[in-house]
């Protein structure tokens, strides 16, 4: 039979099960950290996207209370106003820039004005294509490159306006 062994034998013990448990605790509370960061990116990005839906609507109410509708003639030509840098591909737009004060004033909203910016936006990355051969088509595109994005995000709206 052998000996029972005294608590000498066992000194340090109590040490390595504290560290064990602090280690287990660190790596929570760095899982809990990494969460609430994914999290922010998440909100973050949401709430570019609905200021970019918002600033599309703004425009498309804009256009649908601005054109003339006294004739087809005159809607198609009203509405050939709004076209802005119709060329061009992935938010790298290029083209005839709209002179209507609507479309100016929706360009600094989304790249400017301090609470409707969006993070890299610029007034290239905008963009109105309407086809009026297709029922008065009007496509909007809304392009942002936020500091962590590797490519810039697109929010695109088509609409009809008769």
């Amino acid at each position: 039979m052998k000996p029972l062994r005294s608590w000498h034998d066992q000194q340090g013990i109590m040490l390595i099960e504290g560290i064990i448990g602090m280690l287990i605790f660190l790596v929570g509370i760095l899982a809990m950290l990494g969460l609430q960061a994914s999290a922010i990116a998440v909100q973050s990005d949401a709430q570019y996207r609905i200021e970019a839906a918002k600033q599309v609507d703004r425009l498309l109410g804009e256009i649908s209370v601005t054109v003339d509708r006294s004739s087809d003639a005159a809607l198609l030509a009203s509405l050939q106003l709004f076209q802005h840098q119709p060329s061009g591909t992935a938010c790298n737009y290029s083209g005839g820039a709209s002179t209507q004060a609507a479309i100016a004033d929706w360009v600094t909203a989304l790249t400017s004005t301090t609470s409707t910016r969006l993070p890299g936006a610029t007034a290239v990355m905008q963009q109105v294509i309407v086809n009026a051969a297709n029922f008065n088509q009007v496509t909007i595109t809304v392009c942002w490159q936020a500091p962590n994005d590797t490519v810039p995000r697109r929010h695109t709206v088509v609409s009809y306006v008769n």
